[in-house]
């Protein structure tokens, strides 16, 4: 009854018009090698020439090493020239001004830069369309992301070229199949732009995001590839499920799924689904569309970087490069071929979504550090979401930190967030104080709420609370001329940013290690001194500074201050223009490496050293001041290495030491650093086999927020609250250190917010998350987790700057 859509479909390798299959066009099959990103462009740029009508090539952005981002539209010729009022017509339909009889399918791919068939099988894809399938494209507007991270893949085709054998060998063993260190999967920095969408760190998600918002899709679909010996995977998702998600998208999925699936049955491909990948956490390429009101989706093929051209899997199967692309290939046509047949019901339903929301009362109100409230905004603009401030209205509701009802006054400076607005169910998700888990077994972080991230006090009210749309913008000093010395108080991450840009351009910068006051102005701890007899064409570079930090410079008359140590005390003291080395390459995480490079050169835009660990015999390292230690198992760091960098530690230098760091650092044995006893409480010998993995969850936590106690006269904790709300990501608890114990867990703890297995409870109970020592005539910073993850808890980058610039 039901006629094989691959087998059909792929018999279509002639020219349409002057439309050429990627096969006439590449001058070999698909599948037959892998196709670098500017033959791909080039491959698209040869669709738009040939058939305008029907085909829009637009360039969106650049990578970090300059390659082109493209969006392809595709559509019928009406469509095509109608697309911008199409998109006006569809984005007034969601909030009920209008109607809408289009539908619009987003297809990503390549992503993960190893996951590289993708790619491959998009050109198939919009052939596809374009030729046998082009009824489709009737009611449908089509626009393709050919590929998401063309860094990530060329850096993995470019090394499989190199590698391969000039026969394609299948081998598992073979070297074609091993990836070095910094695989593909990542962009540049050495991020995961599949957990990036709501964080926008990256330039390829800054670049993208606008464009999604722009057009907001019905259907979007992310395609992915896993392990070489794992069947398909399509929808309908596993849980957890968001509680935001509603029923039709649940419902849609499960068609979706079987669509796939009779095309799949036809060619007796396995596939699996409701298994292992969520719809959870909000920063996915499924996810996010899917708190948009869309059908967002992740399509799983087996390969990606171990498959090569082709591989055996341990089931002795043969996977070839052209099987994968025919799977891809398959569910993206079935995809759209849901949407053409659905469209009116797809609108209807997101519209829906949508509108339920825009009467919801409920308000978020933040307060707290101007600097983090400000960057907050930036990324609630970049989500186009409305936001105002306070009008000095009585609020009640639930406090986040103390997790009680209260009753708060809001004022200009409140931050004020109605949940009433087009992105109803996203701001939910994103603010949230806890999000609710329907199953603990989860494939990413279970915490992950805003106000937390960025260190602000949030309440949450039921009711609406008045705003103003004006922002509470500061008025930025004017420089004084003939100033003794300018000030630069220390209110968050944006002072230590502008003290990174002083130093980096030369000047002479002091830092006070106590509050003062002078002047008639109060000043806190970790203020930045800059004397006028110290530097030269000192005005223009603060006016700059000033400028771009949005911070202010307080020109004071006198060293002598009314309270606190005068200018010239020993407690002021001059901050040096460190110079900072990274460690990366292997036994280090490819991951947290990035995290560390990516927060020095971007967030605070200070240069740094990378020493690659492959030459460690080569470096001396007292030609840096600060060396940094990310996350790592360092197994190939010696005795002798880790001596070489205790006897730098005590010559001097500040070492800042991360996670598994920690563990290398500990088994040099002249650090105070050391791991507590895990809970291993044995379970159930009797357990039956099918919950043994649910068991074992009680020995992880994924991602939780906990409460911290915070020592704020140290140095590296300077501009915080006695209370810190920080992210756990791993299971490891440390003991507390003879003195310096700058931030630790409190007696008996609980998450806030997220999963903590129960056994990694006691553990943590009353041990260290953040500490420093002096050793020798240095130093030594313990990060026991990461700070820097994915670039996004805004609130703990003042302790990686602090650590980095204070002394102590």
């Amino acid at each position: 009854m039901f006629k094989n859509l691959f087998v059909i479909l792929g018999v279509f390798s002639f020219s349409f018009g002057q439309i050429q299959s990627p096969s006439e066009f590449l001058g070999y099959e698909l599948g037959d090698s892998f196709t670098r990103h500017h033959k791909v462009v080039e491959y698209y740029q040869q669709l738009a020439t040939a058939d305008p009508d029907r085909v829009v090539l637009e360039k969106y952005g650049e990578t970090n090493e300059g390659r082109p981002l493209y969006l392809v539209f595709l559509g019928s010729k009406d469509i095509i020239s109608n697309r911008e009022a199409i998109r006006e017509n569809h984005l007034k339909s969601l909030v009920g001004e209008s109607t809408n009889d289009h539908s619009i399918v987003w297809l990503s791919y390549n992503v993960h830069g190893n996951e590289s068939v993708s790619t491959e099988a998009s050109m198939k894809t919009a052939f596809e369309l374009l030729t046998a399938k082009r009824d489709y494209l009737e009611n449908t507007l089509v626009i393709i992301d050919p590929c998401i991270n063309p860094d990530g893949r060329d850096r993995y085709v470019n090394w499989y070229n190199q590698t391969k054998n000039n026969r394609i060998q299948p081998d598992p063993n073979s070297a074609e199949h091993f990836e070095p260190w910094h695989s593909g999967r990542t962009n540049h920095y050495v991020f995961d732009l599949n957990r990036d969408w709501v964080w926008m760190t990256q330039v390829e998600s800054q670049a993208r995001l606008p464009q999604y918002q722009k057009w907001q899709p019905q259907i979007h679909v992310d395609f992915h590839e896993q392990g070489v010996d794992q069947p398909y995977y399509f929808a309908p998702a596993a849980e957890p499920l968001h509680e935001v998600i509603s029923d039709f998208q649940k419902q849609f999925q499960d068609e979706i799924g079987r669509n796939h699936a009779k095309y799949f049955d036809a060619n007796g491909w396995l596939y699996f689904t409701k298994e292992r990948f969520d719809l959870l956490y909000p920063s996915y390429g499924d996810t996010y569309p899917t708190y948009h009101g869309a059908i967002g989706m992740t399509y799983e093929q087996g390969g990606s970087g171990r498959a090569g051209l082709a591989i055996r899997n341990s089931d002795g199967n043969l996977l070839t490069l052209k099987d994968r692309i025919a799977h891809h290939f398959t569910t993206g046509i079935s995809t759209v071929e849901m949407a053409y047949k659905n469209g009116k019901r797809l609108q209807k339903e997101m519209a829906n979504f949508v509108q339920e929301g825009l009467d919801d009362p409920k308000t978020y109100v933040l307060s707290g550090n101007a600097d983090n409230l400000k960057a907050l905004t930036q990324l609630l603009e970049k989500h186009q979401i409305t936001y105002g401030r306070g009008k000095g209205s009585l609020v009640s509701g639930y406090d986040y930190r103390t997790q009680t009802q209260k009753r708060i006054k809001t004022d200009e400076n409140s931050l004020i967030i109605p949940a009433g607005q087009v992105k109803n169910k996203l701001i939910h998700v994103l603010l949230e104080p806890n999000t609710k888990l329907n199953d603990s077994i989860t494939y990413d972080i279970t915490a992950w709420s805003l106000p937390f991230a960025y260190d602000v006090n949030a309440l949450l009210s039921t009711k609406k609370v008045p705003y103003s749309m004006t922002e509470s913008g500061r008025t930025l000093n004017t420089i004084p001329k003939d100033a003794y010395a300018y000030v630069m108080d220390y209110q968050g991450f944006a002072s230590q940013k502008a003290l990174a840009a002083l130093l980096d351009r030369g000047m002479t910068v002091r830092t006070s290690y106590s509050d003062f006051r002078v002047d008639g102005a109060s000043f806190h701890a970790g203020s930045s001194i800059l004397l006028a007899a110290e530097n030269t064409n000192l005005e223009n570079t603060l006016a700059q500074i000033s400028e771009e930090f949005e911070v202010e410079f307080k020109g004071v008359s006198t060293g002598f201050v009314d309270s606190g140590k005068d200018f010239g005390s020993p407690s002021v003291t001059k901050t040096n223009a460190v110079k900072v080395a990274l460690f990366k390459g292997e036994g280090i995480s490819s991951y947290n490496f990035g995290e560390w490079w990516y927060f020095l050169e971007n967030d605070l835009n200070y240069p740094v050293t990378v020493l690659n660990t492959e030459y460690l015999g080569y470096y001396d390292l007292d030609n840096y001041d600060v060396l940094i230690m990310p996350d790592g198992n360092y197994r190939n760091f010696d005795d002798h290495t880790l001596s070489t960098i205790e006897k730098w530690v005590s010559n001097g230098g500040k070492l800042i030491a991360q996670s598994g760091a920690l563990g290398a650092l500990s088994r040099q044995g002249s650090f105070h650093i050391k791991s507590k006893e895990r809970d291993r409480s044995s379970s159930d010998p009797l357990l039956p086999y099918e919950l043994q993995e649910r068991e074992g969850i009680k020995n992880y936590i994924t991602g939780a927020i906990f409460k911290t106690k915070v020592d704020t006269s140290h140095p590296v904790a300077y501009g915080y609250d006695s209370d810190y709300y920080g992210l756990k990501l791993n299971s490891n608890a440390y003991e507390l250190l003879p003195s310096g114990n700058l931030v630790s867990f409190e007696e008996n703890t609980t998450p806030l917010a997220g999963f903590a297995g129960s056994n990694t409870l006691k553990p943590l109970s009353e041990s260290l998350f953040i500490g420093a020592e002096n050793h020798g005539r240095g130093n030594v910073v313990y990060f026991t987790d990461n700070l820097v993850f994915r670039g996004f808890w805004y609130g703990a980058k003042r302790f990686v700057a602090n650590a980095i610039f204070f002394d102590f």
